[in-house]
């Protein structure tokens, strides 16, 4: 009988390595590896952070999607959503032939697919029910999902087991955030709730500590919580979790603050019955977090972030430079300098919109450079490059 569920690889890494080089080496990235993390050219430094761009999950992920091409190659491959969330690597898996699956009314579409195809599950994972869709196709499933994220399922699990409501700092539309949150379904009356920033979950904290008003969140939380959720037997017992790429400091911060109100509600003597709390950001993403931190220790004129738009993580680092009082500029690649006008195309911290600053290089010397954890280092490279051509340096 056919071997119908992978999660561990299929051993052709061989056969993978030489397009999975073409695809995403940069031979000035390796350059700044062996000369500290530094390039200088001309009158510009650049600094790459000590930790940068793809994580061993997005790794993984990239390196199982690449060899199920090679395992199936003909067979029809589809993808749940996107591996990762990098244009760039989602184009290169499309060239192999992969379709991606989207949203219909809310759920995936599935319709098209038969016994006879390969589906891969990307590293945020998917939600139960849609594991639960796939399986009874009886389809070949190819599971990427990051470690990381399945620790969180653990931790979101045993939430729902003990009869605690699962607390998720994340994005509700994010499909990492979608999959944890479908984990309380694994025992009955399972709830969570999905706050997306401190202004969120000061308003539950309010009604915990009996003020604020139900009507009020029930509407701003009405697509981010269980259905049927109640404000109030649901928040007497919270277990915090978190979407991985999330700021490390904020996901912390508002563990302490449901912490401080359900103390002041029942007593600091029965926090325990009502309170449980687990770090759940992935190592990946604290490192990089902490390697812009570093970087920005020493006199640095602006950051280039670089990496999707929409990655999570990505949108913490600019947001971290900028919080560090450094201008950041969020890219998705070189596509967004224009070398000969001079201008940049860049995503706001806190927009949904792109912008274009012109002259935005000015007399920068000292130039910060990260990447997401879904960027590959020829986007990096690509980038840099770019910014030596806009100020007429050539690397050659």
């Amino acid at each position: 009988m056919e071997t119908t569920y992978f999660r561990r690889g299929f051993g052709l890494k061989a056969e993978i390595d030489g397009q999975r080089t073409a695809d995403y080496h940069s031979a000035i990235v390796e350059s700044m590896r062996a000369n500290g993390n530094r390039l200088a050219a001309g009158p510009i430094t650049f600094h790459l952070a000590q930790e940068f761009g793809f994580c061993y999950g997005v790794d993984r992920a990239v390196d199982y999607a690449y060899e199920t091409r090679a395992k199936f190659p003909d067979r029809r491959l589809f993808l749940v959503g996107e591996i990762i969330h990098n244009p760039h690597v989602n184009a290169n898996l499309a060239k192999m032939g992969v379709a991606f699956l989207h949203r219909s009314d809310g759920e995936f579409d599935f319709s098209g697919i038969t016994a006879d195809d390969v589906v891969i599950i990307p590293a945020f994972g998917v939600t139960m029910r849609d594991f639960q869709r796939l399986r009874a196709i009886g389809c070949v499933v190819v599971d990427t999902t990051c470690g990381s994220v399945l620790n969180v399922w653990k931790r979101v699990e045993s939430y729902a087991r003990d009869g605690f409501t699962s607390v998720i700092h994340g994005k509700h539309y994010h499909e990492e955030t979608k999959a944890t949150a479908s984990q309380v379904q694994r025992h009955p009356g399972g709830k969570h709730l999905i706050v997306f920033d401190m202004t969120e979950a000061r308003m539950v904290c309010d009604w915990i500590e009996g003020k604020g008003d139900r009507a009020a969140l029930n509407a701003r939380f009405a697509v981010a919580a269980s259905e049927g959720f109640d404000f109030g037997a649901d928040v007497e017992r919270i277990g915090v979790a978190n979407q991985t790429t999330m700021l490390s400091g904020e996901s912390l911060a508002i563990a302490a603050e449901f912490r401080k109100s359900l103390a002041a509600r029942y007593g600091d003597a029965a926090i325990a019955e009502h309170f449980r709390s687990f770090d759940t950001i992935c190592s990946a993403t604290q490192e990089r977090q902490d390697a812009v931190v570093q970087l920005l220790q020493s006199p640095i004129d602006l950051m280039l972030v670089i990496g999707g738009y929409n990655s999570s993580n990505t949108c913490a680092l600019a947001a971290l430079a900028e919080s560090h009082g450094v201008r950041a500029y969020h890219i998705e690649d070189a596509e967004n300098i224009d070398a000969t006008a001079g201008s940049i195309r860049f995503r706001p911290v806190g927009s949904k919109q792109e912008v274009t600053f012109d002259g935005w290089l000015g007399s920068a010397s000292n130039i910060g450079v990260t990447a997401g954890a879904s960027t590959p280092n020829n986007k990096i490279g690509e980038t840099v490059a770019r910014v030596c051509e806009t100020a007429g340096i050539s690397l050659k």
